[in-house]
């Protein structure tokens, strides 16, 4: 269908033959599709970008528009042999640290940046790169202008990354963040100043009152001149629950029984449960990563830096394009749409089928009786029928 597949040593040497100029043009490549694709998936579902979701429901800005939402996070592979810059890990692994960063309202992956497995989790250059070359990749009607939410958790918080972000309206980009905040002893005697009518319930991910957690805005309780270093209209709060069974807690946490977890936003407005259940869907961007270790992220086959930050590349790639088929040709399949990559290889990347010729025309034949045979018939239909962008 796609012509003869290539061999294990040519896919090798082109590996090798990426080097950073490569990859910058692989990179502005990847944008410029993201744009068509985007486009495309206007024209077939009436929606260019679906809305994240919170606590069940889509988060609008307050014009009514969908927020794009970045997801950056940081993980872990194992390397199992000697490779460059594999390095001990902070979990006592040897291997990778990659920077990775997802659209949380498509599944895309926006950039990867790969790192040695001792690279600090909270080095600000590391995701203010990412920061940028994710903004890239966003294509132009929603980079300036266009409500953009980013959100970490507390290993990537620092003073110069909330800085970078806050720096970015000056270009022009709305946006707005929701970043985890370490609790130390200011933390604990800012909540310690809290009066008990500060706090209020917690929501669980139904939208619905969580009677063990609770919500309070810290910002206000700290030392005068404590966040004097810190950008400009930043907010602090804090959440408290019970802990699990087994959960680590701290001498101030076990002596009041409650777990606490802060983070921070320039956020102005919104009730403090609805912005504490937004910063903990971050928590999905777990799932983007190990969907995408199914999809080539979870080892990197050479000994050669350059050639595995290529596999990176290709990697992202890979999830960008299952991201496209399932919102574009597959979006009316909620079961298809939402499948993770090996269900997708089984029912429908890996299905047996034959290739015939006739009247000079292919023709890709399925078996009738399986299950999923009418759903990919009609995802190579749709895609056909994609309107072509004018070049």
């Amino acid at each position: 269908m796609f012509g003869p597949v290539a061999s294990d040593s040519t896919c090798w040497r082109v590996l090798d033959s990426i080097g950073d100029v490569e990859l910058a043009a692989i990179e502005q490549a990847r944008a410029a599709a993201r744009e068509v694709a985007w486009a495309q998936r206007g024209e077939v579902t009436g929606t260019v970008l679906p809305a994240s979701l919170v606590c069940g429901q889509p988060l609008l800005a307050r014009d009514g528009r969908p927020v794009l939402v970045i997801d950056e996070d940081a993980t872990l592979v194992i390397a199992h042999s000697e490779k460059e810059q594999a390095r001990p890990t902070f979990k006592h692994t040897f291997g990778f640290h990659p920077v990775l960063a997802f659209c949380d309202n498509t599944d895309e992956a926006l950039t990867g940046s790969l790192r040695a497995g001792n690279a600090g989790s909270n080095t600000a250059v590391d995701h203010i790169g990412v920061v940028d070359a994710a903004l890239v990749q966003v294509p132009e009607a929603f980079r300036h202008g266009y409500p953009i939410l980013f959100r970490f958790d507390g290993a990537d918080a620092s003073k110069a990354l909330l800085g970078h972000l806050h720096g970015l309206r000056e270009q022009q980009v709305d946006a707005e963040y929701s970043v985890g905040w370490a609790v130390t002893t200011r933390e604990h005697t800012a909540i310690a100043a809290l009066p008990e009518n500060a706090w209020a319930a917690a929501i669980d991910v139904d939208g619905d009152p969580r009677a063990s957690a609770a919500v309070a805005e810290l910002s206000g309780m700290f030392a005068a001149g404590a966040l004097r270093d810190y950008p400009a209209g930043m907010r602090v709060f804090v959440r408290r629950e019970r802990p699990h069974p087994g959960a680590q807690l701290d001498l101030i946490e076990e002596a009041d029984g409650w777990r606490y977890t802060c983070f921070a936003t320039n956020t102005d407005h919104g009730q403090h449960a609805f912005l504490d259940a937004r910063h903990r869907s971050h928590a999905r961007v777990e799932d983007r990563i190990r969907c995408g270790k199914d999809t080539g992220l979870s080892r990197f086959p050479s000994k050669l830096f350059a050639i595995n930050q290529a596999w990176l590349t290709c990697a992202l790639t890979a999830i960008d394009l299952l991201a496209w088929a399932q919102t574009i040709l597959l979006h009316d399949q909620p079961d298809l749409a939402r499948a993770e990559p090996k269900k997708l290889r089984y029912r429908l990347l890996h299905v047996a089928a034959r290739l015939v010729r006739g009247g000079r025309r292919p023709r890709l034949k399925i078996d009738s009786t399986w299950r999923w045979a009418h759903a990919l018939a009609a995802a190579f239909h749709r895609l056909h029928a994609l309107p072509t962008p004018i070049t």
